[in-house]
């Protein structure tokens, strides 16, 4: 394990010393062509950076380590805010000739109108970033005072063709250009198929993404039963079962992850049962993809009743859900979900949870929500729902919130049975707002069978009367309540476990070095048996015999 670091760190500092020299190249040859703008200057160092990256996925194909390629990605997103069809269209003339099939097909989907004039880089800029990636063109000789060339033959790698085609990709989806888009995504998850390479592995499951993202825009939206992501299932499914078959973690995940996905958008939650119920997800996932795959497991069992299962999925969801303003979406939903499962549980959420800067705002609607559930307003529970359906709607919440209803009739019932130790069924009719004494008793002896109250129902004289409350601590509730935090920090000293790292046959290495060891041994003792060597020249390793 210290070689293979010492050998990641040894690239690293030999990829940086190659990037300050070329950014030194580039400024003097900017300056020389009168190109003393900072901006000017500061953009051509930008388009370094873009290609520095491709020396880490030549390192990836080199030494089959795919933290390289994951380095490459993670680069995408800290420049994505600044990628135009100028940037990549010359990211496009370092890679390629003007001629090339592969350069006129990118340039199709980037728009040359979108471009402007004089778009194109000084030929000496474009030369010092080629021979920076080894790309420079060769001189065969003098001829009227000028040094002719020949195109400088070096293959693309497909890793860098694939990586080129993602940066593609997020720039289409960031300027909103769906159906070029999906097109594009389209195409190039064949390609990827078509390759069948291993070192394709993590920046395929970045394309099948966005081929995702794409499709869920076109219209129809889900849910939809016309909406396109139907389409996609037999090509993801088709991924899916490659990927099994080759042990491909890196796709596994996401494209079971985005199957989940498609299935919960379109309202097929018996076919993400099955999915689920059939497939095993991989337990060595990322920390990510296992924080989405949990958030989409905790939904379908929310619609299929099964709260306390939901909960769990959920909650685990938004530990493992990063916090910082970046991302902070998915903690967002992740977290409106859980306060909808835990109010149908029976349980109010904390009030801490809602004064979060990252969910302060977010969650504003759902605060209000948790008041009327928390005091039996049924009455001011209808009137938030109505206010907030859009709302609602859009987080995919609603139908879930609709079944609140019996619970805030549960909690007004359980309000009334606390502050009156006697009450007529006629109060309870008017203060929960329902139609009749018939309902409001129908009510209350539904509450006193579930457990939710502890009470007695007069029939003849129409009261409900409460028993006295007994003291929680004799219960089996603190109990339950501390093995629910047990379990959980338990799970959490799981995944730690499950999340370290250890070397790469580092078994095999010990177990040569011990077969190594005994067969010194052996000719040791075969040579003092013949007489030609004495236990005292044997040395120290000898006393093991």
């Amino acid at each position: 394990m210290a070689e293979s670091m010492e050998g990641v760190v040894t690239a690293d500092r030999q990829q940086d010393t190659e990037a300050d020299t070329l950014k030194s190249t580039v400024s003097e040859i900017a300056k020389a062509n009168h190109y003393d703008d900072d901006l000017d200057i500061a953009y051509r160092q930008f388009l370094l950076d873009i290609i520095s990256t491709f020396g880490l996925l030549e390192q990836a194909v080199a030494q089959f380590d795919a933290r390289f390629t994951l380095r490459a990605l993670r680069f995408i997103s800290t420049i994505r805010r600044r990628l135009t069809p100028r940037v990549l269209a010359h990211v496009l003339m370092v890679l390629y000739s003007s001629e090339e099939p592969q350069f006129k097909y990118f340039m199709s989907y980037l728009g040359e109108n979108k471009l402007g004039e004089n778009y194109g880089l000084v030929s000496d800029v474009v030369e010092s970033l080629r021979e920076h990636w080894g790309l420079s063109e060769r001189h065969l000789g003098e001829k009227n005072g000028a040094a002719p060339k020949i195109p400088w033959s070096k293959e693309v790698l497909p890793e860098i063709e694939v990586y080129i085609s993602i940066m593609i990709q997020v720039y289409l989806f960031d300027t909103k250009q769906y159906e070029s888009g999906a097109g594009f995504s389209t195409e190039l998850v064949d390609r990827i198929r078509e390759h069948n390479r291993r070192t394709l592995d993590s920046l395929g499951a970045k394309a099948y993404l966005y081929f995702h993202l794409f499709h869920e825009q076109l219209h129809p939206k889900p849910p939809s039963r016309q909406s396109p992501v139907i389409d996609l299932r037999g090509k993801l499914l088709g991924a899916l079962r490659s990927a099994v078959l080759r042990k491909d973690l890196d796709t596994q995940a996401p494209v079971s992850v985005l199957l989940l996905r498609n299935y919960v958008s379109t309202a097929d939650i018996t076919q993400a049962d099955l999915f689920v119920a059939q497939t095993q997800f991989p337990p060595s996932a990322s920390n990510n993809q296992v924080a989405r795959y949990l958030f989409y497991l905790g939904r379908i069992r929310a619609i299929q009743l099964n709260y306390t299962a939901a909960h769990e999925h959920l909650t685990s969801a938004a530990r493992k859900s990063p916090t910082t303003t970046v991302a902070s979406g998915f903690y967002q939903s992740a977290t409106k979900f859980l306060i909808v499962v835990e109010l149908l549980m029976g349980d109010i959420p904390d009030r801490a949870l809602f004064r979060q800067p990252s969910l302060e705002f977010a969650l504003e609607s759902y605060f209000r929500l948790v008041q009327k559930v928390r005091i039996g307003d049924l009455a001011g529970f209808n009137k938030t729902v109505k206010e907030q359906e859009e709302k609602f709607r859009k987080d995919g919440t609603y139908t879930l919130i609709v079944r609140l209803r019996q619970n805030v009739i549960k909690t007004g019932v359980r309000m009334l049975s606390l502050s009156y130790s006697r009450i007529s069924l006629r109060d309870i009719c008017i203060r929960l707002g329902v139609e009749s004494e018939e309902s409001a008793e129908y009510i209350v002896a539904k509450a006193i069978r579930d457990g939710v109250i502890e009470a007695t129902i007069d029939h003849e004289k129409g009261y409900m009367e409460s028993k006295q409350t007994s003291d929680v601590y004799a219960t089996r509730e603190p109990a339950e309540a501390f093995h629910e935090r047990i379990k959980a920090c338990l799970a959490i000293h799981d995944d730690c476990v499950k999340a370290m790292r250890f070397p790469m046959n580092q078994h095999r290495l010990e177990l040569k070095n011990a077969q190594e060891a005994r067969e010194r041994e052996r000719e040791l003792a075969k040579e003092i048996q013949d007489g030609e060597i004495d236990e005292d020249d044997a040395g120290e390793g000898f006393e093991g015999m």
